[in-house]
């Protein structure tokens, strides 16, 4: 009975940790895109840029986060430190309007926080029994943070910088003003968060067999199925940051239509776009409920193909919505809440699962690089070129009153599509590793 209490206490630890990591990134990412070029006057090719920009510290991490918790530094202790220097760089960003200011701020931050997206899930690992078990219930608190802090802003921005008055423009252009106070409640929360890194459990650096982490685990990801996971990791992930770099402003429009529904849905979710959005992570809490009852079920290769189908579908219905609409008699409000909504999937099937693979097809002693190693592909690469691609294509996209949806959601579609064909053909087959009997990643634990 002790032990149980103990275990359970363990996660609702960690399920603070979790709760307070993504709600910090989430109540100003969904934002930034309208921010920066409604408010700030940023040009597209500035606006990728600055995402690419914050997508340096993941590029960096492998080869300091994961190696000093590997080796040298209890990992608690950076996550401490970190977080409370990350919380003071971003309340800054709330009052930068030049745009050289606003990119070295960003550079900074980055290069403190995005080191401490892996080494949250490194932690949670190290201290869960069962991977399959309790880790979907540890990390879905990152998700109920993303959608507490993404509805509690949509809210700010309607009650308190929606003027009573005024054109439509007048009231866009004051919301959007109001979306610098994003920048400010994430550093309160991440200063937090410091603060409570160093109450969590001691994760000291492990004893391995060569000096650098690092390059144990980059010898374990040149052989499959990590080689091919790794491959398809970068555009995946390309086409996920498609969708946080658009999709704000594309619902925010729609938000912006008169109707009754319309109203009724800002009413619960708030304006701008990214209250709106915290359906997803809604139903990503619904698809990482049902992770444990799945993952010694189905196959790891069917459920990575679910989750890129899924990213496919939800650009279809956004580019092709209206058309659905028309054509089906169905309320365009459904079919992009549909979309919406996919974003369970796509990521709780395919990012969270390769989360998963990474962690059981490595060693313990180097999982915390091999952990940033995938964290680099996720928000360094695919950000980065992610990001350019997205603002590329809206300036491909554009047209005289804005921008042609369905030609900026078919690029990631069909991108989606020829994912899942490769998927299909190359993703070898058959269970993860084991020995004796068990996962290799619970054998080394033992």
């Amino acid at each position: 009975m002790a032990s149980q209490t103990a275990r359970h206490f363990i996660g609702l630890r960690l399920s603070v940790m979790m709760f307070l990591q993504y709600a910090i990134w989430g109540a100003w990412l969904p934002l930034l895109w309208l921010f920066l070029k409604d408010h700030r006057g940023f040009e597209a090719s500035q606006i990728g840029n600055m995402f690419a920009i914050g997508a340096v510290g993941a590029l960096v991490a492998p080869f300091v986060a994961g190696q000093i918790a590997d080796r040298y530094f209890s990992t608690e202790k950076f996550l401490g430190i970190s977080h409370i220097l990350g919380g003071i760089l971003v309340w800054q960003l709330a009052r930068l309007d030049g745009y050289w200011e606003f990119l070295g701020f960003s550079l900074a931050y980055s290069l403190i926080y995005a080191p401490t997206l892996p080494l949250t899930n490194s932690l949670a690992f190290h201290h869960l029994l069962d991977r399959d078990r309790d880790f979907g219930r540890i990390r879905v608190w990152g998700t109920v943070g993303w959608i507490v802090v993404g509805i509690a802003i949509g809210q700010w921005l309607l009650w308190r910088h929606t003027p009573a008055a005024g054109s439509p423009q007048e009231i866009a252009s004051a919301q959007v003003a109001g979306m610098a106070d994003a920048f400010r409640l994430s550093g309160i929360m991440g200063i937090l968060m410091g603060i409570y890194c160093f109450t969590l459990p001691r994760t000291p650096p492990s004893a391995g067999k060569r000096k650098s982490a690092t390059l144990e685990a980059l010898r374990e990801v040149k052989r499959n199925p990590l080689l091919m996971l790794f491959l398809l990791a970068v555009p995946i992930s390309c086409i996920h940051q498609f969708y946080f770099v658009h999709t704000a402003g594309f619902l925010q429009g729609f938000q912006a239509q008169a109707g009754g529904f319309t109203n009724f849905i800002s009413k619960i979710f708030g304006v701008g776009g990214g209250g709106l959005m915290t359906i997803g992570q809604m139903s990503e809490i619904a698809v990482l409920a049902l992770i444990p009852f799945v993952a010694k079920k189905i196959s790891r290769k069917s459920l990575l193909a679910v989750g890129i189908l899924a990213y496919a579908v939800r650009m279809f219905l956004f580019g092709y919505g209206q058309s659905i609409a028309d054509s089906t008699g169905i309320p365009l409000v459904l079919i992009l809440i549909t979309g919406v909504a996919l974003h369970g999937l796509c990521f709780g099937c395919f990012i969270f699962v390769a989360f998963m693979i990474v962690d059981e097809e490595t060693a313990g002693d180097v999982r915390a690089s091999a952990q940033s190693l995938f964290n680099l592909v996720i928000v360094g690469i695919g950000i980065v070129v992610g990001s350019k691609i997205a603002t590329g294509v809206a300036d491909w996209a554009a047209v005289d009153d804005g921008i042609n949806y369905t030609r900026l959601f078919s690029v990631p579609m069909w991108a989606s599509l020829a994912c899942l064909l490769v998927l299909i053909v190359f993703y070898p087959r058959g269970k993860r590793k084991s020995v004796g009997g068990e996962s290799a990643t619970d054998a080394h634990r033992h």
